[in-house]
């Protein structure tokens, strides 16, 4: 069985093949950072970073690319009700979302290009349309000619010319030909950052600026390009317009993923349900934010509530919790070269990762009844396969040793927890209860909590 991807071009469930044997090029649609990322956001890198995980695992050298929309009307509004620069409100937040990827395991991007140091393909772009018929400008403004592209514009969202309403992206609607043609480039105003082009000074409309970025690194013709559910119409409606009428080829397969609600309903700050990640990281770790984040199929809305958030770090410490008791009465467990092939299958059909996870809960139980009936081989053989699953699913307990902010804390904790833990045995020993029971209730009120089994003491961090 190999890798099967749902196109949502086609609405079906098609068998992957990459352009170039051995190799992918990814283009997913990364923030516009006018604000903070909220969980939704973040949801979509995971997503993301999970596909990649994947790819690597099956053997493909993946370059990956990620933009940033650091030039927008959104955060030019912000920029203008805030008095700060424009720039620094794009940067500041941009670092943020960065953050909120690195504390949730995701890897890094090939590269992550800015819009704003890409101007000269967007004007190279425009070019090519104006030639081919299929672009227009009208002053400093340039327009996509939708009419010019009738036979082909509203493939990916199956949507009919006729029944489109008008782009409503500029206060220039009159100028141009068709309400619904859509601003390739936005002329210069009073108070707005500028670049020169043959047409006037100005600023790039957001559609076209990832038109030119995934062509610029992954070439004409390229094999997936992600995103949001809520941006195939027009976003990548307009991406595959502007690409194909200029003559590139662009993605072959486009993968979107569903968004995230809060008690079932759509985040939004007029109402106050927005939740960032902090506000996650004040109930559990990162490791289990992801795993609630991961959790679903990518295709699917994900409900945001606190008893879904605490059912899937219960799920995850379950997973934890056996590796550690098998590193205590085993030494160390090494990652499985080989995964179990019910895993694999759910991971090739469509990045199954809900019914991969079956697969890892269901070794979990195996391993867990091996150590109880103290079979150490087949308790081993377990732990190596849930390492080797867990850490596709980048989730793997015994490689999350790195804080949020980088620095590598657990073997500092672990020392000083197991000073204490030695004051405690020595207390039990000679039988000076009350001391041993405070050193343990003191360290339940720091989150640490205490399990006496056979093998001696062990310990868990609860967070929240």
């Amino acid at each position: 069985m190999s890798l099967r991807l749902y196109d949502t071009s086609t609405r079906a469930v098609r068998e992957f093949e990459p352009l170039k044997p051995g190799r992918v090029g990814l283009y997913v649609c990364g923030a516009t950072p006018q604000a903070a990322p909220h969980i939704g956001h973040l949801r979509s890198g995971v997503i993301y970073d999970q596909l990649v995980r994947w790819l690597i695992r099956s053997g493909y050298d993946v370059t990956f690319v990620r933009n940033v929309t650091d030039i927008d009307d959104k955060i030019l509004a912000v920029a203008a009700e805030s008095g700060r620069p424009w720039f620094a409100i794009a940067e500041g937040n941009q670092r943020i979302f960065n953050k909120g990827y690195e504390a949730l395991g995701c890897l890094p991007p090939t590269i992550e290009p800015r819009a704003t140091g890409h101007v000269p393909e967007m004007i190279v772009l425009m070019r090519r349309l104006i030639e081919r018929g299929h672009a227009y400008n009208v002053g400093d403004d340039v327009y996509f000619d939708v009419k010019s592209w009738a036979d082909h514009y509203g493939s990916l969202s199956h949507q009919k010319l006729e029944n489109m309403r008008s782009a409503g992206d500029t206060p220039n609607e009159e100028r141009k030909h068709d309400p619904r043609d859509f601003a390739l480039w936005k002329g210069a105003k009073p108070g707005e950052p500028t670049w020169d082009t043959p047409w006037g000074p100005g600023r790039p409309g957001w559609h076209l600026e990832c038109s030119a970025m995934a062509t610029k690194y992954l070439g004409p013709t390229f094999d997936i390009h992600g995103g949001g559910v809520d941006l195939v119409f027009p976003h990548h409606e307009n991406e595959i317009a502007q690409a194909k009428a200029a003559g590139d080829e662009f993605a072959r397969y486009w993968m979107h993923n569903g968004l995230l609600t809060i008690d079932r309903e759509k985040m939004s700050k007029s109402i106050g349900n927005v939740v960032y990640l902090d506000d996650l990281l004040r109930q559990v770790r990162p490791v289990e934010a992801r795993y609630f984040l991961v959790s679903a199929h990518y295709r699917s809305t994900i409900d945001y509530t606190p008893g879904a958030l605490e059912d899937a770090a219960s799920a995850y410490q379950r997973i934890e919790g056996f590796l550690v008791r098998t590193v205590e009465t085993l030494g160390d467990v090494k990652i499985s070269a080989d995964l179990p092939t019910a895993f694999v299958e759910a991971m090739d059909d469509d990045l199954g990762v809900p019914q991969a996870l079956a697969v890892l809960h269901e070794t979990v139980r195996a391993g867990n009844s091996a150590l109880a009936s103290g079979d150490a081989a087949a308790a081993g053989e377990a732990a190596a396969q849930v390492r080797a699953m867990a850490s596709v699913l980048g989730i793997d307990p015994l490689e999350w040793n790195v804080s949020a902010e980088g620095a590598d804390l657990r073997p500092v904790v672990d020392a000083l927890v197991r000073v204490v833990l030695g004051q405690r045995q020595a207390a039990r020993a000679r039988k000076d209860w009350a001391a041993a029971d405070a050193i343990r209730d003191g360290l339940a009120e720091a989150g640490i909590v205490v399990e006496d089994t056979p093998q001696g003491p062990r310990y868990d961090i609860k967070r929240g």
